[in-house]
């Protein structure tokens, strides 16, 4: 209500002005398109004066607390108090500038007759036919003041208040870098001797974008109210980070503008580390801002810094770093053992099957973790059933580096990544295929930055090719008659795949039921970010806690997943739930059912 008539209110200043100069003059004039005018300037004023009383009583008399950041996570000296005040003042401003030229219309009707075009300022016109022509007059003049005039008198203000967002935020989302995904990073460059800082440490060190997202931030806290950290209690809020960032730069940014550098690290005042390591990098953040700010990407140039610049980051990943370096994966598995997973099974290796049309990306858990490792001999025993001509990579895989990149080991990352891209050209597959979202994303938005341009797929997206191309058959009989799904993070929201699973899971009519978070607003199983090598950060309760807790207020005991990193997790917290959940990949779920061959 608020927005478009404030959206409007360009167009009915401009009349007015002009009204106000040019005697005689009347805007649009009195024909179908002046008539159609007043009807959208007398509906959108009350619009948003409505609206905007509302929006004054949920902030200052209900005190949302959407609208609120906790305590525990800092923000700058006094920016609570300023955020309550530029709010008041906002507020009052608006309700003052549409109030008055509101009233001032329904001076002008007392003066001159009622308009069947202007209802709501009809109606309140007959509330001043006891007033004088010249009390009228003077109300005109006194309105058309308080309309305009106060403009200006605001503007000075305008430039220090949230309310510059009216003109960045447009000019944040026009000129948005164009990537292939909301979590694809840019490339570090190691090589460049001139180069003397890596990631983040002080607010000068941002790349323009992140330095306007700060004044493009219109402090709304959708960001924080779909970040998994803030809602289980942590000190992370990306809100609090782009007003933090916000408030330095209107305190310090003269001083930065004359080259000077700032004496206080991004980590002193706009979020502390707890913070940075509570970020899981689900890209919910990024996902839900209208104006296209990207908080989580600040986050992680911060947590290069510190790993690149500083070497300090939590001591558990240095187990996940040292396999991924040794052994090629984190679980620390020797790779001679990476095949293991498919003893038994008649899984062919690049080496024995090179012109293969489609090469499995297994991936680093289902190839070394136990749990994972059932689902991945399900899915491989689906494509043995369908006669999928496919080959693995076998001991020639490695770990594809996002845990190192999220985590901000950047020359790790790159390290991995310039290998399998030289395994992968020189195998040159036709298409990959990985049950993994982590090994999906990275595989098709990192790696072309390394000269690894290929088509990947997920295992979902290939099961529902086979299911509806007939080439699988399922059986409607066996398995679970109904149960819901979780939307992984990098499969959905940063990858955009949100029905392959939902009709792989229809085929044989199992009944889906939705949980209330799910696709584009699904909640993170904890695991990303490279949460998963990590103890999480201190809170109310873990991620994958309150994702179980949504399962089981869903009334379901079976919940299908996508990904071995959300399955490990909410396996992990399932053990601890009041009722028996049972945490099945899509691919177990498929082979269980499949009809028996003749």
């Amino acid at each position: 209500m608020v927005a478009w008539g404030f959206i409007f209110y360009l167009l009915v200043n401009i009349g007015d002005v002009l009204w106000a100069f040019l005697p005689g003059y009347e805007f649009l004039g009195s024909g179908t398109a002046g008539k159609v005018y007043r009807t959208f300037t007398d509906i959108f004023s009350v619009s948003v004066l409505v609206g905007m009383t509302m929006l004054l009583v949920r902030r200052f008399v209900l005190r949302d607390t959407g609208l609120q950041i906790r305590d525990r996570t800092p923000l700058l000296s006094n920016v609570r108090r300023d955020i309550r005040r530029d709010s008041a003042i906002v507020g009052a401003f608006i309700l003052v500038h549409v109030g008055a030229r509101f009233v001032g219309e329904s001076y002008q009707l007392t003066l001159h007759g009622v308009d069947v075009w202007q209802p709501f300022a009809s109606q309140v016109s007959r509330l001043w036919t006891s007033w004088s022509t010249s009390a009228l007059e003077t109300g005109v003049h006194i309105s058309w003041w308080l309309a305009i005039g106060g403009i200006l008198l605001f503007l000075p203000y305008f430039l220090f208040s949230k309310h510059l967002h009216l003109f960045l935020a447009p000019v944040n989302d026009l000129l948005h870098p164009d990537r292939r995904s909301i979590g694809e990073l840019d490339a570090l460059d190691f090589d460049d001797e001139s180069i003397e800082q890596f990631g983040v440490s002080n607010i000068e060190h941002l790349s323009w974008k992140g330095l306007l997202d700060s004044y493009a931030c219109i402090m709304c806290n959708r960001c924080q109210t779909a970040c998994p950290a803030y809602a289980t209690g942590k000190v992370l809020s990306p809100a609090a980070l782009e007003i933090n960032k916000r408030y330095f730069l209107n305190r310090e940014g003269a001083r930065l503008a004359r080259g000077e550098a700032s004496n206080v690290t991004m980590v002193d005042f706009a979020l502390p580390e707890e913070a940075v390591w509570g970020c899981t990098s689900c890209g919910a953040c990024v996902d839900v801002c209208p104006v296209g700010n990207e908080p989580m990407r600040d986050i992680l140039e911060i947590r290069r810094h510190l790993v690149l610049m500083e070497n300090a980051f939590p001591e558990e990943l240095q187990s996940a770093y040292r396999g991924m370096e040794r052994s090629a994966n984190p679980w620390n598995v020797p790779p001679e053992k990476r095949m293991t997973w498919a003893d038994g099974l008649q899984v062919p290796t690049v080496a024995e099957k090179p012109d293969s049309e489609l090469l499995w990306w297994v991936g680093c858990a289902p190839s070394t973790d136990p749990r994972a490792q059932k689902s991945a001999r399900s899915f491989a025993e689906i494509l043995i059933y369908a006669g999928v001509d496919f080959a693995v990579l076998g001991t020639e895989e490695r770990c594809t580096g996002d845990s190192a990149r999220r985590s901000g080991n950047e020359y790790l990352f790159q390290e991995l990544a310039v290998a399998n891209v030289e395994t992968l050209n020189r195998v040159n597959p036709r298409r990959i295929v990985t049950s993994c979202p982590h090994c999906l994303h990275t595989l098709l938005n990192e790696y072309p930055a390394f000269g690894g341009n290929f088509e990947v797929i997920h295992h979902t997206q290939l099961l529902e090719e086979l299911i509806q191309s007939g080439i699988i058959v399922l059986d409607r009989n066996d398995g679970p008659a109904s149960l819901t799904f979780h939307d992984p993070c990098y499969l959905g929201r940063q990858n955009n795949v949100y029905d392959a699973p939902r009709v792989v899971l229809q085929a044989s009519d199992i009944q889906l039921h939705e949980l209330p978070r799910s696709r584009r607003d699904s909640f993170c199983c904890g695991a990303g970010g490279a949460q998963i090598w990590k103890e999480e950060e201190a809170g109310d309760r873990r991620v994958s806690t309150e994702r179980i807790n949504e399962v089981i207020e869903a009334g379901e005991n079976t919940l299908a997943v996508a990904c071995p990193f959300c399955m490990i997790m909410l396996e992990d917290a399932a053990k601890s739930a009041p009722e028996m959940i049972e945490i099945r990949d899509v691919a177990e779920i498929v082979r269980e059912r499949l009809e028996p061959q003749e």
